[in-house]
């Protein structure tokens, strides 16, 4: 596949895992670039970037003054890459939770695709490192998108993903206004929505080993009131229009 990708991944407090995860996606690929978008890390995650970047111009940092969610920092990274010419725009975590190694297996997904989810629970659930109350929440979670939207993902909540230029280009970045879960969803439901084709490839989630989760009560309950709104919003429709056409690989 030809074109150029680049790989966003959103960083608060991420100094224990930032130059590990650089490294490893800098590995997979030769036509891939790194944006880091960091919210004023206070632990220095952003001076670690900023060093990389100078000895390798692939890095790049994005640099925000605060915390300002998860879903913002995607949006601004996909403003920064479709400004910059890009073709592909990758998100993924900066806990190592999502494997780079898995990012070649997206970029062949993408042959027949404009967005690629890299999903926890097809082909079984490949979940490491998780509690059972933790899993059995994301399983309901996922179960739940799935009964009121209709977005037919197995894995609507998850963050390792691969979209087309052209997918972003047809989306109103600046109506996006969920963060955490919720953002994964509505993009995903959106992308859905306009008709696109949308892929999920297995991959292997696992958890934290260093560094604090992001999770909280608040992107949960945010979740569970987006989906409605989202279903609402396109009087329950269970079937996307017809596809808008997508230009070749």
């Amino acid at each position: 596949m030809t074109g150029r990708a680049l790989v966003i991944i959103p960083t608060y407090n991420e100094k224990e895992n930032v130059r590990s995860v650089v490294e490893l996606v800098l590995s997979q690929a030769p036509n891939l670039n790194i944006l880091v978008v960091d919210d004023n890390s206070p632990d220095g995650t952003a001076a670690i970037v900023a060093e990389m970047g100078k000895m390798n111009p692939q890095v790049n940092l994005l640099q925000r003054p605060g915390k300002m969610g998860l879903g913002t920092a995607y949006i601004a990274g996909f403003k920064w890459g479709l400004a910059r010419g890009y073709d592909y725009l990758l998100e993924m975590d900066a806990d190592l939770s999502h494997d780079p190694r898995e990012i070649p297996n997206f970029m062949r997904a993408m042959a027949d695709a404009d967005l690629v989810l890299g999903s926890r629970y097809i082909n079984g659930v490949r979940v490491m490192n998780w509690p059972i109350r933790r899993l059995l929440l994301s399983r309901s979670a996922s179960l739940y998108v799935r009964l009121v939207t209709g977005l037919p993902v197995m894995d609507p909540t998850g963050g390792f993903k691969c979209f087309r230029r052209n997918v972003l280009e047809a989306i109103d970045l600046d109506k996006i206004h969920s963060n955490g879960y919720a953002f994964q969803i509505e993009m995903t439901h959106k992308v859905w929505m306009k008709g696109f084709r949308i892929r999920e490839i297995p991959i292997t989630f696992t958890d934290r080993y260093a560094g604090q989760s992001k999770m909280s009560g608040g992107i949960v309950r945010e979740a569970l009131c987006v989906v409605w709104i989202l279903a609402g919003s396109h009087a329950f429709r269970r079937q996307p229009p017809k596809r808008p056409h997508s230009p070749p690989p």
